[in-house]
């Protein structure tokens, strides 16, 4: 048990630069409303839906993140900040980072039968301050959602998505790259508020590379010819 705290702390510590211990993570209003969601989540399990909301009203009182204790969670999940809202019967996989003010929401409240209609978020997605995620789609792994996008339809791996409604941007997935913050795909000094201007600036790179590749394979015919 303490080897899992410790390794969830470290995965914390590994996408946030201003902690300087893990007793300071400790303090995380996320790390709190997921301990608590734990519980919550054993809880409505186990049938006892009356405690399991108890458990997830105080959560809320305290942390001001609301996770529904029918959501399913895996490993090393990192809220930032707080403000957010995890419907019922969303799913989020592993090693997944969501900013202040997201909702992973659902569309479909009709008689209130707890169908699937909630967003399934699989593993090493990143989703910005302010975006919803809306309904009972997929967000493949790596994806990364931006500020303030509203998400819609299923997000290929990979996927860097902007825009309400939420589009792919031009610029290449980024698998394996190194942790970014807030879905951004260029910059790690990144605010929300130029969100736009940073992703025009990310897609006239990415078609200067494909056009200096274009140039270059036209260069080579012409030197074998």
């Amino acid at each position: 048990m303490p080897g899992r705290i410790i390794a969830y702390l470290d995965s914390i510590r590994a996408r946030d630069p201003a902690p300087r211990s893990r007793l300071e993570i400790l303090l995380y209003p996320g790390v709190w409303a997921l301990a608590f969601h734990r519980v919550a989540n054993r809880l409505y399990r186990a049938r006892f839906f009356f405690l399991a909301r108890w458990v997830n009203h105080w959560a809320r009182f305290f942390t001001a993140i609301d996770i529904h204790p029918g959501a399913e969670i895996g490993r090393h999940l990192f809220i930032d900040h707080g403000f957010t809202v995890i419907g019922e019967t969303a799913v989020i996989g592993d090693n997944v980072t969501i900013y202040q003010c997201v909702t992973l929401g659902g569309t479909n409240p009709a008689d209130g039968i707890a169908g699937k209609r909630h967003p399934t978020i699989e593993d090493n997605v990143i989703i910005g301050s302010g975006a919803q995620v809306l309904g009972p789609i997929t967000v493949a792994p790596g994806a990364r959602i931006g500020a303030n996008a509203v998400v819609t339809k299923d997000v290929p791996a990979g996927a860097v998505m902007v825009g309400i409604p939420a589009r792919a941007t031009m610029v290449e997935g980024r698998g394996e790259a190194p942790f970014l913050a807030y879905g951004t795909p260029c910059s790690e000094q990144f605010d929300p508020a130029t969100q736009r201007l940073e992703l025009m600036r990310c897609e006239i790179e990415s078609l200067r590379k494909q056009l200096d590749a274009l140039l270059a394979e036209q260069e080579d015919r012409r030197d074998r010819a």
